[in-house]
């Protein structure tokens, strides 16, 4: 079992204040595999002291941005030493399958950091602009104190999105991962540590959900950076508003996949495999609507239905299976719940159900509704499972209006013989990132939602710029 008896706090491994402790536990065994420390206010008390030192006190905000772009190089080779290490200690502790471990959950965070150093070489911290009445510069500058709050269902690449642009713009950070999924946090300090990050740069501090209030309403915090679900973003984006704080919001999806008539419905509904079920459906970004024109509905759910049963679902540490367990017992109970709903609704299960697939681990039957109106619930609320929704649409035009009949959007794509075609349907799709027969995000575009999905957008030179101040200095003389 990993066992940690310390918090990673300026820059020193330190005891915590409390005595509380966090078990991990494996969705696949139900046995524990690891302990932490329960952060208390104490604690985060603490770590936002040492943060708010290294940002008024410390050289990292008065390096320059090819300086830091330099340290988050270095931080970048270390992590690469240990990406094997990394994937496969997050399939320990949440269940993602090793083969996603290996593809996303730890290559994407490294990417990012490798972007933003890269981006850190060329980017400007004045301009100088021609003005009315003189020459005025514009000048950016680290916004201050970050909290990261980041959820347990790809802890590395959402903690990324925050550390990696916060660090080259100056930041000072706290992150807070989940109590779920702290293991890998602790692997991240390490690799800090022996990459030369400056003390109290980065500060981690697992805890729950009160103390993580805490650190939100810290008046020694000047931005917040969070990713989870809707309810806790808009209670967050409620404490920053009275504050005048601060915050990005990456919230919750309910994305739809349009399949056009023309798609080759082979090769979309293979690629859907990851679009929807990706880290056993257990993502912002999974598209768990299909829409399928009445032409091709029931060819559709025919093909969508085998593509489910064809997913092997066991031990995520094998690198066959497809769908590992869900990250908890509460996790699990949520997903059959809304399965049930969908029957009461008078959808039909075409494959999965209520029947787990084995006696122990969080393990839900992949499961593939047809028969399914954009009005209900399964349809409408985020399932945050292995669960697929085929929703029939007389054309184009409805298919249109269906995806965009939704409280959120974050994410979606569209399935077509025609690229160009392609291109004109996700633009009218208001949602922060598509595919045109693929999906996939980029560590260079931003990243983000309309509506219910949040506030802000991370990943790019955009994602960089929610970090900065932007001052005008305007001379005469």
């Amino acid at each position: 079992m990993r066992q940690h008896d310390t918090l990673f706090i300026g820059g020193e491994w330190v005891t915590p204040a409390g005595t509380g402790t966090i078990d991990v536990v494996s969705p696949h065994t139900e046995e524990v595999v690891g302990r932490v420390p329960d952060g208390t206010a104490a604690d985060m008390d603490r770590a936002v002291a040492a943060a708010r030192q290294a940002f008024d006190q410390g050289p990292w905000p008065r390096l320059t941005f090819a300086e830091r772009a330099a340290a988050i190089s270095r931080l970048a080779e270390v992590y690469a030493a240990r990406l094997g290490e990394m994937a496969d200690l997050i399939t320990e502790e949440m269940g993602s399958p090793i083969t996603f471990s290996q593809l996303a959950q730890a290559p994407q965070p490294l990417g990012m950091l490798q972007y933003y150093a890269e981006l850190g070489t060329t980017f400007q911290q004045e301009e100088q602009r021609p003005g009315l009445f003189g020459p005025t510069t514009v000048r950016r500058e680290p916004v201050g104190v970050v909290a990261a709050i980041v959820p347990w269902n790809v802890p590395q690449f959402v903690a990324m999105t925050k550390i990696a642009p916060a660090l080259l713009a100056g930041c000072a950070i706290v992150l807070k991962p989940a109590p779920e999924t702290p293991l890998d946090a602790y692997l991240l300090a390490e690799i800090a540590q022996e990459a030369g990050i400056p003390a109290g740069v980065l500060n981690i501090v697992p805890a729950g959900r009160e103390a993580g209030e805490h650190l939100v309403s810290h008046p020694g915090v000047d931005k917040v950076a969070f990713t989870g679900s809707t309810a806790a973003g808009r209670r967050i984006g409620s404490i920053c508003g009275e504050q005048l704080k601060r915050v990005s919001l990456e919230l919750g999806g309910k994305s739809a996949a349009i399949i056009l008539d023309d798609a080759d419905l082979a090769a979309s509904v293979g690629m859907l495999a990851i679009a929807s079920l990706m880290n056993n459906g257990q993502a912002c970004v999974a598209q768990t609507r299909i829409l399928a024109s009445r032409n091709r509905y029931d060819e559709v759910v025919e093909a969508v239905a085998g593509m489910v049963t064809s997913q092997q679902v066991g031990d995520p540490a094998d690198p066959a299976t497809g769908i590992g367990p869900l990250v908890a017992r509460r996790q699990q109970e949520r997903v059959e719940g809304y399965i049930r709903i969908g029957m009461e609704e008078g959808a039909k299960v075409v494959v999965g159900g209520l029947d787990r697939p084995y006696d122990r681990g969080w393990y839900v039957a992949p499961t593939v509704f047809s028969g399914v109106s954009n009005d209900m619930r399964i349809a409408r609320e985020e399932i945050f499972g292995p669960v697929l929704a085929v929703i029939p649409y007389e054309d184009e035009a409805d298919a249109i209006r269906i995806a965009n009949d939704s409280d959120y959007g974050l994410a979606g794509s569209v399935w077509t013989a025609d690229a160009d075609h392609g291109m004109d349907v996700a633009r009218q799709v208001r949602t922060g990132t598509y595919g045109v027969n693929c999906f996939m995000l980029e560590a260079n575009a931003p990243f983000g939602g309309y509506k219910s999905s949040g506030v802000g957008r991370e990943l790019g030179p955009e994602g960089l710029a929610g970090y900065l101040e932007h001052k005008s200095i305007t001379r005469l003389g």
